[in-house]
């Protein structure tokens, strides 16, 4: 019965293990492989490839629009994993509680995660530099907005917040989801002790649901952290890795975080090899990254 079981275990398991060996494992080996070549435009298989060693990874570290675009990644991670969650939270406790059409409105909360991020940028640099600085123009208060030189897209501190903001608009609904079944599943009696026991909102929220839904942070901090890491089609279309500044002598694209510097060396460089180098970094950064994460956010767990 046994050996019965296991063969349809495997029978079912095998095809998918083939598509993640041929889609995932053979590709990123061959690009391992690339990374120490010199492989390019022009030096391809069987035109000229040679091995290079460690150089490439040498020129990724040396160049400051890499390093650049390793900072802003990192600072945008840090924004995007505060303000995603924060509004994630608050949308869960919103339409967890006796709201009213509670379920028209995380329908509604889910919806731009649909949106595809190429799209959602073009929507958003519209209302960046066209709608807020009409509004602008319409209210006194706002006034301010309507200079051209304050375009939210026109710097690099305020251009990665807006990136932030479109993010936490697009992704906020989708981590709600993750936190209303977390806060679901918190027993009722629970709640209706603590308000027995003269606890408001604020009590009840530290002392019950917090520690309850501890798992659900390590989940979605995690899932916040890698997403915000891999940000690709929303930086393309929303600022284009633009405005440029200068950073160690050199001028580099203000916001142009760590994916879309790797396609950029990869399709407007031409420089195949180093571009894969670069990723490879950036895996080994993103591991790092999570490992610690997930780690401290368990110990977390435990102290609460």
């Amino acid at each position: 019965m046994n050996r019965k079981h296991d063969l349809v275990f495997w029978l079912f398991l095998t095809p998918v293990l083939i598509a993640f060996i041929m889609v995932i494992i053979i590709p990123f080996g061959i690009g391992i492989f690339y990374s120490f070549t010199n492989w390019s435009a022009t030096a391809r298989a069987g035109q000229g490839i040679s091995m290079l060693g460690f150089t490439n990874f040498a020129n990724s570290l040396k160049d400051p629009s890499f390093a650049w675009s390793f900072i802003m990644t990192t600072v945008f991670t840090i924004i995007n994993i505060a303000l995603v969650n924060a509004a994630a939270l608050a949308l869960a406790l919103a339409v967890t509680s006796k709201l009213k059409l509670r379920n028209i409105y995380r329908t509604s909360f889910f919806v731009p995660n649909l949106i595809g991020g190429i799209i959602l940028g073009f929507i958003w640099q519209f209302i960046f530099n066209r709608g807020i600085p009409a509004i602008g123009g319409f209210i006194p208060l706002f006034a301010n907005w309507a200079n051209p030189e304050n375009l939210m897209l026109g710097r690099v501190s305020t251009a990665l917040f807006a990136l932030s903001i479109v993010n936490t608009w697009q992704y906020a609904g989708y981590i709600m989801m993750i936190y209303i079944a977390a806060i679901e599943g918190v027993p009722q009696e629970l709640y209706e002790a603590a308000t027995i026991d003269g606890a408001n909102f604020h009590q009840r929220f530290r002392a019950i649901v917090v520690p309850m839904i501890a798992q659900a942070f390590t989940i979605t901090i995690f899932l916040t952290l890698v997403n915000s890491f891999k940000q690709f089609d929303v930086n393309v279309s929303l600022t284009s890795g633009g405005p440029s500044t200068i950073f160690a002598g050199k001028a580099v694209r203000g916001t142009e975080l760590l994916a879309m510097n790797i396609f950029s060396t990869a399709f407007v460089g031409l420089k195949l090899a180093e571009a894969q180098a670069r990723a490879l970094i950036f895996f080994l950064v993103l591991v790092v990254f999570t490992t610690i994460q997930v780690k401290v956010n368990k110990r977390k767990e435990i102290e609460l």
